[in-house]
């Protein structure tokens, strides 16, 4: 049987998937008919599925009734789950190849960081400074959520033999890393944390989670590594960290608003480094593989992969 399915995001996402989607289609075994808007041809209720990213062409899901499944492009969903017109099932992504370009990124800059590099790249008036860094088992570092990126940056930075302390709301397990949850676990995870890296999701409980008063727990001199979402800092209160001289430096990917404006008080600021939003992306071959086998999985009668919990927010 030949299923439909749209896909509904931005044409810049469609000159990357239109190869990719079919290929992995074609080698997952299914017969897929994909594609772009619904018309004359092809009428709202005869798409089976729909491989979604936010855009302004589709905002009101119920038209789909016969949707079997909303497929996001997405790792973050929190612009997604409030849309009440959405009530198919809703997987996020979650992407080999963006946990890897994840954890090339966090590594880089813990690394970055943690060896003191910047010192020595700009170094106008040509000073020697022989200072050592210690070595990386003397070294910790927190990651504040342990889903698929954090966990998969915990388990890196392990291996380089950083010290780990991972935090996430509910407790967890993982071999060689040192797991907190709650708030008296965050609170002891942050005063330890020499490097701070966010890559819980946005919800209404993590939206400022690191407030001024946690903000203060961290030891001084600490850095904060933000490649989650941008709303888990509070703006003002990082500014007041770093001018007071508790916090070292922030290098921060993500933001409340994006672009970052170019007269936002991060760009200038000689503490904070601005990324834009790079750390890591959804590549079309790899995504293209997990939509095709969460619509596999539907079509034989499994759960779908990755399925969000509206009332938790992902």
């Amino acid at each position: 049987m030949t299923l439909t399915v749209l896909f509904a995001a931005r044409d810049v996402l469609w000159a990357r998937y239109s190869t990719a989607l079919p290929e992995a289609f074609r080698k997952a075994g299914l017969d897929i008919r994909l594609i772009r808007a619904c018309g004359p041809v092809c009428a709202p209720d005869q798409v089976d599925y729909i491989v979604y990213a936010p855009n302004p062409d589709l905002t009101d899901f119920s038209p789909y009734t016969n949707a079997r499944a909303v497929l996001c492009l997405w790792a973050g969903v929190e612009d997604i789950t409030p849309n009440k017109t959405l009530t198919q099932p809703l997987a996020r992504m979650v992407d080999t190849g963006l946990a890897e370009g994840m954890v090339e990124w966090v590594t880089g800059h813990v690394l970055r960081h943690h060896l003191g590099i910047d010192a020595h790249i700009v170094n106008p008036d040509h000073l020697w400074h022989p200072v050592a860094p210690p070595l990386a088992r003397n070294r910790t570092v927190g990651i504040l959520g342990l889903g698929e990126l954090g966990s998969a940056c915990a388990t890196a930075l392990a291996g380089l033999n950083f010290n780990v302390i991972g935090w996430s709301r509910n407790p967890k397990t993982q071999p060689g890393i040192i797991c907190r949850s709650g708030p008296d676990g965050l609170n002891a995870t942050l005063a330890l944390a020499e490097i701070l890296v966010l890559l819980l999701p946005l919800t209404p409980a993590t939206d400022n989670l690191l407030n001024a008063d946690r903000l203060a727990r961290l030891p001084k001199g600490a850095v904060i590594l933000n490649p989650g979402r941008g709303a888990l800092i509070e703006d003002t209160a990082l500014l007041e960290a770093l001018n007071s001289g508790h916090l070292a430096h922030a290098t921060l990917d993500v933001f409340r608003t994006e672009p970052l404006p170019p007269d936002h008080a991060f760009w200038a600021h000689p503490q904070i480094t601005v990324t834009p939003h790079i750390a890591s992306e959804t590549r079309a071959e790899t995504a293209s593989q997990v939509i095709a086998e969460n619509i596999r999985r539907a079509e034989a009668g499994a759960p779908l992969l990755h399925l969000v919990d509206r009332g938790a927010g992902y």
